[in-house]
């Protein structure tokens, strides 16, 4: 055997390892969350004054109604202001912000950050709140929304993460952002509460004990990924992450190419860095002290996004199906059926864990577009330099 087969035959493994640990973890946390979540008893009864943090950059668009349904609660009024954080909002919409029986707080910035705008508003509006309880600037809750996550407080949890659904599924790719949303609350959310790790968090619909979080933000200063950099601080930590998957908040889908890459390309990009950053202590604590919840979030920034995940992992079986009738034997070391269970495993792990509402003819039409979805996160893979340092802005209310 010379060199350049054993050099092939070690990538071989490699690549397999690498995709065929990430095509078990998905299939076993979608498994997981097919089954409910152990609940906790409520240790105390208690009515908290929340904080709703509703930060908005030149969210002109959609920011004032987000706002006026933000006060339609069944939670009672005087036990919850909303806050809206105006960072670039034009004077009109300001105007309509002040007629609402809202706190409005006006920020700017040099280079604006979600988490400045957040820093900034705690700041300003004092510390008599109990819980801070953070929005996007185009999330509507659901009417018991805030009620429910007292209650999570009540059973002792100091963070919890809603359930977010989409507001909308008018174009394909909104179906298909709609869809990984919802795969990604199965695994990463209800499973690995099924299993007893910790939610993921997901930058909005999120809840925590205000001065806790208060005191930890003011240590993160992220440019992209806040939610991400909190997450970690959060697990190393040891603190739980609680997930409602009955308490739901409609946020709004991507539903053009273009916004769907700048969006993929910010979050890629977050990980990445993250990953570096966290590494090293990501294997200390596991094994010095067995803190599986952080050492698992540190995996999460380094395995493939499930659309990747499936692309990669089915273009991969072609080529090794191809290659055995095409080279000699043992020149590829691995065998296509290693390949095709490992396929099988994504497979299964996408039926189980997307809504059975999804199963209809839209949804069929929209996976037509699967392949530019992947195309897209495939070439924001080379596109990740410097996306990190800089904000990159959604556009929300063209529905």
């Amino acid at each position: 055997m010379d060199a350049i087969q054993i050099t092939v035959n070690v990538l071989e493994i490699i690549v397999l390892i690498y995709f065929g640990f990430a095509s078990l973890y998905v299939f076993v946390f979608a498994l997981a969350g097919l089954f409910t979540p152990k609940q906790r008893e409520n240790i105390i009864a208690k009515q908290r004054k929340f904080a709703v943090l509703i930060p908005g950059y030149k969210e002109d668009n959609v920011i004032v109604e987000v706002a006026r349904r933000a006060l339609e609660q069944s939670y009672p009024e005087e036990r919850y202001d909303v806050v809206v954080i105006a960072d670039s909002f034009q004077e009109i919409t300001l105007q309509k912000l002040r007629k609402l029986p809202v706190k409005l707080v006006e920020v700017a910035f040099e280079k604006s950050t979600k988490s400045k705008a957040l820093n900034k508003a705690m700041e300003v509006i004092g510390d008599r709140y109990h819980v801070a309880l953070i929005l996007d600037a185009d999330n509507i809750m659901d009417f018991d929304f805030v009620e429910r996550i007292n209650e999570a407080f009540n059973k002792g949890y100091k963070v919890v993460q809603g359930h977010r659904i989409a507001k909308n599924t008018n174009t394909p790719f909104a179906i298909l952002d709609a869809i990984s949303e919802e795969v990604n609350n199965h695994i990463f959310r209800k499973g690995h509460r099924v299993l007893g790790l910790s939610s993921a968090l997901i930058g909005s619909g999120m809840a925590f004990d205000y001065h806790f979080f208060k005191s930890t933000m003011a240590k993160v200063h992220a440019v992209g990924g806040f939610d991400k950099e909190l997450e970690l601080k959060l697990l190393k930590n040891r603190n739980t992450i609680a997930y409602l998957h009955d308490a739901l908040v409609l946020d709004e889908k991507v539903q053009k190419t273009a916004v769907f890459a700048n969006q993929r390309k910010r979050w890629l990009s977050a990980q990445f860095v993250y990953f570096k950053r966290f590494a090293a202590s990501g294997v200390r604590e596991l094994v010095l002290k067995g803190n599986v919840d952080f050492a698992d979030k540190v995996y999460q920034m380094i395995a493939p996004p499930r659309i990747l995940l499936l692309g990669l992992v089915f273009l991969i079986t072609l080529m090794y199906s191809a290659g055995h009738f095409l080279f000699e034997d043992g020149w590829l070391s691995i065998s296509p059926g290693v390949w095709w269970v490992t396929f099988s495993l994504v497979v299964l792990a996408f039926v189980m864990a997307i809504p059975r509402k999804f199963y209809n003819m839209k949804t069929a039409q929209a996976i037509l577009t699967l392949p530019r979805a992947f195309g897209v996160m495939f070439l924001s893979l080379f596109k990740l330099k410097g996306a990190n340092k800089k904000f990159i802005h959604t556009q929300h209310g063209t529905v």
